[in-house]
C-alpha cells in the first residue's frame, strides 16, 4: 500500500487518508478511537498519509 501511494502521490494525486488498523482490537475500541481522532482533527490533517491504529500504545 505504502508503494501504491507514493505513485498515486506523484502523480499529483491525493487521498483523505488510511487507517489501518490492529485486527486484535474490537470493533468498538476501533470505532471509538476514530471517533476521538475526528472530533480531535483539523481537516485534512490526514489526507495523503497511511496511519497505524492504535496512533500509540
Amino acid at each position: 500500500m505504502p508503494r501504491h501511494l507514493a505513485d498515486h502521490l506523484a502523480s499529483g494525486r491525493h487521498i483523505p487518508g488510511i487507517f489501518t488498523i490492529d485486527v486484535n482490537q474490537s470493533i468498538r475500541q476501533t470505532v471509538e478511537k476514530l471517533i476521538i481522532i475526528m472530533e480531535a482533527s483539523f481537516e485534512d490533517e490526514y489526507q495523503d498519509r497511511i496511519e497505524y491504529l492504535p496512533l500509540s500504545q
